[in-house]
């Protein structure tokens, strides 16, 4: 069992350069896609990613909010996941308060572009793998 669960998740998830998230399709079936990292989260259960309103991504998380999130440390061979819901999120304090300088590369408009949109991630439950073995996490 970890010591600071949140902490030591916080950190690991902190050090990637990427990460993985999944959404559900019409048929059912998971599909997960690399990203960025997310821009903002509030200890490990709140997530919030930039992308385009536009993407397939956004249009399966609106039709099926089930979600996950996925960041591995492949250095340490260690990676938490985690399950919960996907919110597409438009208004104006939600996309100002993680846009950044450089993002009009993304998103030519700027912060008001239609095509940008926040995904904000509210984690359930999840499981962390670390030192060969795997345990259990609720998100509180």
């Amino acid at each position: 069992m970890l010591r600071d669960t949140e902490q030591t998740i916080g950190k690991l998830i902190d050090d990637q350069g990427v990460s993985f998230i999944s959404s559900v399709d019409g048929d059912g079936f998971p599909n997960t896609k690399a990203m960025l990292p997310p821009r903002k989260r509030e200890g490990i259960k709140t997530f919030y990613f930039t992308t385009n309103t536009s993407s397939m991504r956004v249009a399966q998380y609106r039709e099926e909010p089930k979600a996950c999130i996925y960041f591995c440390d492949k250095r340490f061979f260690r990676g938490v996941m985690l399950k919960g819901t996907m919110e597409v999120l438009e208004d104006a304090a939600s996309k100002e308060m993680i846009w950044r300088d450089g993002d009009t590369m993304y998103y030519p408009k700027g912060v008001t572009d239609p095509d940008y949109c926040v995904l904000r991630f509210t984690a359930r439950n999840g499981r962390f793998y670390t030192n060969f073995s795997s345990e259990d996490l609720t998100i509180v």
